[in-house]
């Protein structure tokens, strides 16, 4: 059974996570110095899209995010994503690609690109129905 309780439906995509990323992260690295050394990990692009964003440069947070969501797809697909199924919000090393969306949406919303802020919120509704509001878009 997934997680959200369809008996027939994929299992939830689990990533394994960027340990050497995440822990720069955590010891206060500089987001730009972990997304170059490690510019596959989702995670980097999520910090630093939050912080642009944070900020107010929009354009800027959108950039890093549309970023971080294509590397997070890329992680996705290599773990046996078919681009729909449960993509657990309560599972760490999923968070990166996650956050990436929100911040897409909130900078798509920003701009008044609408079409994309509606299908980031379709995508995290599909991948975690708990996600968006846990990333501030509830």
């Amino acid at each position: 059974m997934t997680s959200f309780g369809d008996l027939l439906g994929p299992q939830p995509t689990l990533l394994p996570g960027d340990d050497e990323a995440e822990s720069a992260l955590l010891n206060h690295e500089a987001p730009e110095t972990v997304a170059a050394a490690h510019p596959t990990a989702s995670i980097a692009w999520a910090y630093l899209a939050e912080g642009a964003l944070e900020s107010g440069a929009t354009i800027t947070a959108y950039a890093y995010a549309r970023t971080g969501y294509h590397r997070g797809l890329d992680q996705l697909r290599r773990n046996g994503w078919k681009g729909f199924g449960p993509v657990p919000y309560s599972h760490e090393p999923n968070r990166g690609f996650l956050r990436c969306v929100a911040v897409l949406a909130k900078a798509a919303r920003d701009i008044n690109e609408s079409d994309e802020y509606a299908r980031c919120l379709d995508l995290l509704e599909d991948c975690d129905p708990k996600a968006a509001e846990a990333l501030g878009l509830g």
